[in-house]
């Protein structure tokens, strides 16, 4: 996207790309089929250690509407809206498309490309910059870095120019995995692996509470899910910052306790078979034995005391974590460098002018769904006009 902004303002553009062919994150988006965009976006739920309107600024810069208008018109890549998921793919369901598509429009805009290359350093030249690479030396007036991350490295985002840039005197907020699985050693709930629910899912750590709801997996290792990834870097900081650990606590359905108060009165029936109505039934069966309940209890024999323990553990479980499957299957970095040394407008350096900066690079990340493709478009198209409008 930095590529195709960049060769608008009709400059020779080159992109340097480490893998054979490119947008590998693309690719892997979505279960293979790229969630491209959110039906709406959420500034409020982004995270970041750099001031907050600075993200709002960068998400605005390009509208959604216009981000769906580039790819159905620009690209000729419909997309559809998945109402249940509340988010945009293309109505193909090949991330192949989307990604071969911006390469192909980038292309016939004349940006030329370099595969196979990786960046290792940049200096200062007479003409602008000189670029240190595995391939050689390359001359550029201005230089747009668009990758640096942590996150699935075997995509060939490895965090080495976060590295450079901290050693050119940029200040890099330290980084961390986000949106990643959370685990469990001993791996108390692996007997449920394979069971999926929508539950609501609060993470508080230092006296902050982060929410967020929507699908909840159990794995062999620990959990997975929209709402656990999307809770998971308050984890992943508790566990970096040492000292106590974030508690996570679970609301199974969509009951509160007031409900599962008036579904658990005394009555005819099973306490198992009031349970299972809203709950997996193995599922139902752990959180009864886990509140000291026998299995084959009745309603009317339900003591008031048992019935405030299942209802605690129904509406506010206290998930057991001990660790998280780290960058290996983080979908993105958190922190990355500090929003208020670029310029809002151009993404330019401001402690390095002649270099812009965008994507994963940037200390800032959404929740789970297409908002981080929303990040890299815009931030992208701001970078690349922005070098373009630099020259």
């Amino acid at each position: 996207m930095a590529a195709i902004a960049a060769a608008a303002g009709e400059r020779r553009v080159l992109v340097i790309e480490t893998t054979t062919d490119g947008g590998r994150k693309i690719l892997i988006s979505g279960g293979g089929r790229c969630n491209v965009l959110p039906r709406s976006l959420q500034p409020e739920r982004f995270v970041s250690d750099s001031p907050a309107p600075l993200v709002r600024r960068l998400l605005r810069s390009w509208p959604l509407e216009h981000q769906k208008r580039f790819f159905g018109h620009d690209l000729s890549i419909p997309l559809k809206l998945e109402s249940e998921s509340a988010k945009y793919f293309p109505v193909s369901d090949r991330a192949r498309d989307v990604r071969d598509g911006l390469v192909a429009h980038a292309r016939g805009a004349g940006v030329s490309f370099q595969f196979s290359t990786k960046l290792t350093g940049f200096s200062r030249h007479s003409t602008g910059w000189r670029l240190e690479t595995s391939a050689g030396s390359i001359d550029a007036a201005a230089l747009v870095l668009s990758t640096g991350g942590r996150s699935v490295p075997a995509t060939g985002s490895d965090g080495a120019v976060l590295t450079l840039l901290e050693n050119a005197g940029h200040t890099i907020h330290a980084t961390y995995p986000a949106l990643t699985p959370l685990t469990a050693d001993p791996a108390p709930h692996a007997g449920l692996s394979g069971i999926s629910l929508n539950v609501r899912i609060r993470a508080r750590w230092l006296g902050r509470d982060t929410e967020a709801t929507g699908g909840f997996l159990f794995t062999h290792r620990g959990y997975s899910g929209p709402s656990v990834l999307d809770v998971s870097h308050v984890a992943v900081r508790s566990r970096l910052a040492g000292g106590a650990r974030a508690i996570l606590r679970v609301r199974w359905t969509d009951l509160d306790a007031a409900a599962w108060q008036k579904a658990l009165e005394p009555g005819p029936g099973a306490v198992l078979t009031a349970v299972s109505r809203k709950l997996p039934s193995r599922l139902a069966e752990l959180l009864i034995e886990e509140s000291g309940i026998p299995g084959d209890r009745r309603l009317a024999d339900l003591k008031r005391t048992e019935r405030q323990t299942l209802i605690e553990r129904l509406t506010a479980y206290e998930l057991p974590w001990t660790g998280d499957e780290g960058y290996k299957k983080a979908e993105v970095t958190g922190g990355g460098v500090a929003l208020d040394e670029i310029d809002p407008r151009t993404l330019q350096s401001r402690k390095i002018p002649g270099i812009f900066l965008c994507g994963e690079l940037l200390d800032a990340f959404g929740p789970i769904g297409g908002h981080n493709f929303a990040w890299a478009w815009a931030t992208g198209r701001a970078a690349g006009a922005g070098a373009a409008g630099h020259l």
